[in-house]
């Protein structure tokens, strides 16, 4: 029996790190930027908005990727489309590598949010429909830790190419290839979602993965779970998201949404060189700063592996919000005082980072694909994920006006704020979902008859 157990998890493992790779490239693909950022300015002799517009462009992809995604995903499959992504991973590095303008360049980065967008949705849900409920959270930790991986790894190549001579910034884009084709390779050898092969009535084969995954008497009760949460007849209309309970999970995923990105997390990560920079750092040792921020988030979203399955998704939410507030507030301080620069805005953004590697980062992508039912979770999961890369895209598009012209107090102060609320909102309308089956969550919503301010029985 022990040994069933344990060749049950070391598949769902290997599920688990196929999808997650996909968040390899996702972080790879956001912050490899960072480091190229001041060699982009100078080739192309770029002021604050046009920065912002090289830094924005994929995360304004990102949003039509996410939405072609979650359109296509109930019909193809989710592996298929995983497939499709890795080939445009690799094809988008390539083309940013060589562009030739700014113009080209531009278009390869919004090209490749078409492929950060599309994974970032089906690999949440790939490892939520894969996972059994007991280690669905540390399994959508995984994911969060490869997104942190692909940062650590660009931050690091970043800086060994620095001094690479002119068109350094071109090899380090160019350097995405590798991972892109190990992505490929897993995902081929993966299998479909049981969830969404039983939308598409193969129950026989969603049976066989759920046994590999969860052993037979598990998979016996899923799969009877699963079956009665199948409405067939709505499946692919956008009106199915107007069910009652369906409407309440997108009101909260949007929500958090917003706030992930409004209080600040990627603006703090892309420009992080150019932050340290305006605190007195030289650009080798701004660069190097970096690698510590990959480091640090790293470490502590391993804390969140451990933690996650344990004290529960709304509880670590609504401390991690409440952590990044009050160090972005400490930072807002710093800047009244005169004492922004240096080891003091070091530690004060490796503290920010810290809550929100521990809280937020693999709670938002294990939370999102859990609350929505299984037949309209690919409609339904474009509304959060679309929203959260519009706040994103706006964000990192408007933070090098507002740091540099409103002003930095201003600025952290906003972000600063926008975490408080976050961690409010989540107190209010955040349902508790550890330990739970997703068919439970769906028959939470639908029998609660008020916003979720209490955790499910």
């Amino acid at each position: 029996m022990q040994v069933g157990v344990e060749k049950n998890l070391r598949y769902v493992i290997f599920l688990g790190c196929t999808a997650a790779l996909g968040g390899l490239l996702f972080g790879f693909d956001i912050a490899i930027i960072t480091g190229a950022g001041p060699f982009l300015s100078k080739e192309f002799a770029l002021g604050d908005l046009g920065l912002g517009w090289a830094f924005s462009s994929l995360l304004f992809g990102c949003i039509l990727g996410c939405f072609f995604a979650g359109r296509l995903t109930d019909r193809y499959g989710r592996k298929k489309l995983l497939i499709l992504v890795a080939f445009l991973f690799a094809a988008t590095s390539l083309a940013t590598a060589l562009a030739p303008t700014f113009t080209a360049f531009i278009t390869a980065r919004f090209l490749a949010g078409l492929a950060v967008g599309g994974v970032s949705l089906l690999s949440p849900m790939y490892v939520a429909e894969v996972s059994p409920p007991a280690i669905r959270g540390r399994m959508g930790t995984l994911y969060q830790l490869s997104i942190v991986m692909g940062i650590i790894l660009s931050f690091g190549l970043n800086y060994l190419l620095r001094n690479a001579g002119a068109g350094n910034w071109r090899w380090m884009f160019a350097t995405g290839v590798a991972p892109s084709a190990v992505f490929l390779l897993f995902v081929l050898l993966a299998p479909e979602t049981p969830r969404f092969l039983a939308m598409k009535g193969k129950y026989r084969e969603a049976f066989a993965v759920l046994e590999r995954t969860s052993g037979t008497k598990s998979a016996q009760i899923q799969m009877a779970e699963i079956k009665a949460t199948m409405h067939l007849e709505t499946k692919r209309s956008w009106r199915s998201l107007l069910r009652p309970g369906v409407r309440r999970a997108l009101l909260v995923s949007a929500g958090l949404a917003i706030l992930i990105h409004v209080s600040g997390i990627n603006t703090i990560i892309d420009y992080a060189p150019a932050i340290f920079q305006s605190a007195g750092w030289k650009v080798d040792g701004a660069l190097a700063s970096t690698f510590i921020v990959g480091v640090t988030e790293f470490v502590f979203t391993l804390v969140s592996f451990w933690m996650i399955d344990r004290f529960g998704r709304k509880p670590l939410y609504i401390v991690g919000s409440l952590g990044m507030a009050l160090s972005l507030f400490a930072l807002v301080i710093t800047v009244l005082a005169g004492w922004f620069h240096g080891v003091i805005v070091l530690t004060f953004i490796l503290i920010y980072l810290a809550f929100f590697s521990a809280c937020i980062g693999p709670v938002f992508w294990t939370l999102v694909p859990e609350i929505f039912p299984n037949d309209v979770r690919g409609n339904a999961m474009i509304v959060p994920v679309l929203i959260q890369w519009g706040a994103n895209a706006m964000a990192v598009l408007l933070f090098p006006y507002a740091f540099h012209v409103v002003g930095k107090a201003i600025t952290l102060g906003f972000l600063a704020v926008m975490a408080l609320a976050q961690g409010v909102f989540t107190w209010l309308y955040v349902p508790e979902t550890k330990n739970k089956r997703l068919e439970e969550i769906e028959a939470y919503w639908i029998s609660s008859q008020r916003p979720a301010r209490v955790e499910p029985v």
